[in-house]
């Protein structure tokens, strides 16, 4: 049985997560994860051609120009999974690089099945690429792709466009922990990470003067109304992004403009909002440099080498399992 695009078990847990992020005194909150629905994937492509989000440009960049460099340090055989590969399209740099030195695997894992669609249409041109992708959530996904890996193929994972600043930091690195125990020694993962810069660039970056972030922001509530049938007035609400000094993070929130009632009965819950109440909707931390080797230290890598963007400050970290 599906709902609304979803399986029946998804849409349990989203509104399960819905109702213990939202049923709490103090600081609501909804997760991240959530906002990448059919719409809200569709949105954030928009987001990654805005002229005030360059961090898309410079994680493409840095594949571009040192995709043959990356794959030159890879083990061969390999195959290739990819966390949140969205469409896919940074991707080809370095699935073409593979390419002109082996068939390959690809194995994109997404919880978007329209990102998986685009995917396959973004990488159809590369004859010696075979893709099967995982509507998955990140771990599930790659344990099926290393159940699939033949004796002595590596595996390289792709964790690009900074989505582990999206974890808080220790969580950030308990993910990490898990993606290494998944792999064997000598596999790799390939993390994109955003780095500190100007404030003001960042807030910029999350809150876009045309408003797609503000609409990719207010479809999470609209996906509520959509799949657990609440009413949600979306006018109620305004688009926050803030910079937190202290964690070194830019947040998302939905800010409430009045008080007023919500119910969810897909959520069997009613919640009360109070005029300025915020609902915390993702966190997008940001890193120094150094900081990377010394993350894949306590976590089970090496960091064998980094890639740094210096138009917009990103970097490209390739770490060894150890």
């Amino acid at each position: 049985m599906q709902t609304q695009g979803i399986t029946t078990l998804a849409l349990s847990a989203f509104a399960s997560d819905v109702r213990a992020g939202l049923d709490r005194d103090g600081q609501k909150e909804l997760l991240s994860k959530y906002l990448y629905d059919d719409v809200g994937s569709a949105l954030f492509e928009v987001i990654c051609a805005l002229p005030e989000y360059g961090l898309t440009r410079a994680d493409t960049r840095l594949l571009r120009r040192h995709a043959p460099d990356i794959v030159d340090l890879l083990a061969s055989p390999v195959i290739v999974a990819e966390l949140g590969s969205g469409s896919a399209r940074k991707t080809r740099w370095i699935l073409e690089a593979l390419c002109r030195r082996q068939p390959t695997s690809y194995f994109p894992v997404e919880i978007s099945s329209a990102a998986l669609a685009r995917c396959r249409q973004e990488l159809a041109h590369l004859e010696c690429l075979s893709i099967v992708g995982f509507a998955r959530e990140y771990v599930d996904g790659l344990l099926e792709v290393s159940a699939r890996r033949r004796p002595g193929e590596r595996l390289l994972v792709l964790f690009l466009g900074s989505t582990i600043g999206n974890f808080d930091r220790a969580p950030g690195e308990n993910f990490l922990r898990e993606v290494r125990r998944i792999l064997d020694p000598g596999d790799a993962l390939l993390l994109g990470t955003d780095l500190e810069k100007s404030i003001p660039q960042q807030i910029h970056a999350y809150d876009d003067p045309l408003g797609v972030t503000a609409a990719f922001n207010l479809n999470l509530l609209a996906r509520i109304n959509r799949e657990l049938e609440a009413d949600f007035v979306l006018g109620l609400f305004r688009h926050v992004a803030i910079y937190n000094l202290a964690e070194r993070r830019i947040e998302m929130h939905l800010r409430s403009t009045e008080d007023h009632v919500v119910t969810i009965p897909g959520a069997a819950l009613t919640v009360r909002f109070r005029k300025g109440e915020t609902i915390w909707t993702e966190s997008s931390h940001k890193f120094a440099p150094g900081e990377v080797a010394a993350i894949a230290t306590r976590t089970g890598f090496r960091c064998d080498a980094q890639w740094i963007d210096q138009e917009w400050p990103f970097a490209e970290s390739l770490l060894i399992a150890e």
